[in-house]
């Protein structure tokens, strides 16, 4: 299935979202609020901010109540219109790069240097987060939630096949054809949404620096190392390693149900996982993805993190404050971590999960390369012409000169009026 551009980019974030609808905002409230709303594009995750909501109340005396929505472009639509309207939220989630810097440029964000600087001498933040959350000097908004992409893998698929975690590129490329030779698709990729994953895990794992040089405008995508990756690409999805990217079965099922063998994303994905009932360790693993590239000195590891933000003319800017003072504390986020089952941005907090608990310290150790995710580094309409193109290549993979061509245009257009580098 092939989406034109605009209802990709507007579809961002939305597959793994399910049930929760929302309703509308509230209109502007006095100060001196003790529930405040946090409006989110994380239906799914209802169940956790509300509980996240009934400790806030206990700890701080000021509640918190979800308005999940499982339409992207109904949420972005929202938080644009609160911008202009009296109808605004306490809190909201975002993403961090080219578009928090958009609506920072906007002035329409809350600025939470104090709250970082408190943090980071406390030890609840680390130091080397706040970049993706520093835009002109000053921090802005704080993390909802920190998270490491690898491989999650069906247990009980590798066992019955005699397999385990690959410690390299070529033992993963093993795997994948002894499973193709049992008719078992070894890898999960989509048309829509997350069409980007497996370029960005080739393209870091590959060249690292090319990466980093292609999200600022220093690289261009009819560059011969990114060909190279394309035609990587090409080569797995024509050799059969992958399901239908137009099967919309949710990610999770995919995955339980052995549909896939493995499956890429952040260590968010654990929370899928738990609500499928499935028990890390004995249903299903999760591992580094080895880089394509032996020879780098670090393993690459893709890095996201999500902001949690108050409006800079919040309904009640103090409570908004100190709500997100409160979230970033250890006892906050011991209870948000544990209840997702993913690692948390305070430091502090332990991981119940072995494996991702493992991954989490080695990768705040300095032992990976972090690579920032693909959509917060790309500019936005650079991304939105890549989601197009990518969903139509993993359907026709013949297409991908075009569609790097078509990308380039995107970012030629874009960096003529932007400094690159930036």
């Amino acid at each position: 299935m092939i989406r034109s551009r605009p209802l990709l980019i507007a579809a961002v974030t939305s597959l793994l979202l399910a049930g929760c609808g929302s309703s509308g905002g509230t209109a502007a409230q006095q100060p001196g609020k003790t529930e405040l709303k946090l409006y989110n594009d994380k239906g799914a995750w209802s169940k956790y901010f509300d509980e996240m909501g009934a400790l806030s109340k206990q700890q701080i005396g000021l509640s918190m109540k979800s308005v999940g929505y499982t339409d992207e472009p109904t949420y972005q639509a929202f938080i644009k219109a609160s911008f202009r309207t009296d109808v605004k939220p306490d809190l909201f989630t975002w993403t961090t790069g080219g578009r928090l810097a958009e609506i920072v440029a906007q002035k329409q964000v809350a600025e939470t240097t104090a709250i970082w600087q408190e943090a980071i001498k406390n030890g609840d933040l680390s130091a080397d987060l706040a970049p993706y959350y520093t835009i002109g000097g000053k921090q802005y908004c704080v993390p909802l939630n920190a998270a490491y992409w690898g491989m999650f893998y069906n247990k009980k698929v590798f066992d019955e096949h005699g397999l385990k975690p690959p410690a390299t590129w070529d033992e993963l490329i093993q795997i994948a054809d002894t499973l193709k030779k049992e008719g078992v698709p070894a890898f999960y990729h989509t048309s829509v949404l997350f069409a980007f994953v497996w370029f960005e895990q080739l393209l870091a794992g590959t060249d690292p620096d090319l990466y980093d040089r292609l999200s600022t405008g220093q690289a261009k995508y009819t560059d011969p190392g990114v060909v190279e990756v394309m035609k990587r690409w090409k080569s797995m999805i024509d050799a059969g390693y992958f399901n239908n990217p137009g099967d919309k079965t949710d990610p999770g099922d995919v995955l339980k149900t052995g549909k896939a063998a493995m499956v890429s994303f952040g260590t968010w994905f654990n929370t899928s996982m738990t609500q499928r009932g499935m028990k890390a360790g004995t249903d299903y693993g999760f591992f580094v993805i080895p880089n394509v590239n032996a020879s780098l000195p670090k393993t690459s590891m893709i890095f996201e993190s999500g902001p949690l933000c108050s409006l800079a003319k919040a309904p009640d800017p103090e409570a908004s404050m100190k709500y997100l003072q409160w979230w970033v504390g250890a006892g906050a986020q011991e209870k948000w971590a544990t209840a997702r089952g993913d690692v948390s941005a305070n430091p502090k907090v332990a991981v119940a999960d072995q494996a991702i608990a493992e991954v989490g310290k080695a990768a705040g150790s300095g032992e990976y390369r972090l690579v920032n995710r693909y959509f917060e580094a790309t500019p936005p309409p650079v991304l939105a012409a890549a989601l197009d193109g990518f969903s139509g290549f993993v359907a026709k993979p013949d297409t991908y000169e075009k569609v790097l061509a078509g990308i380039q245009a995107a970012a030629d257009e874009y960096w003529s009026t932007h400094k690159q580098g930036n």
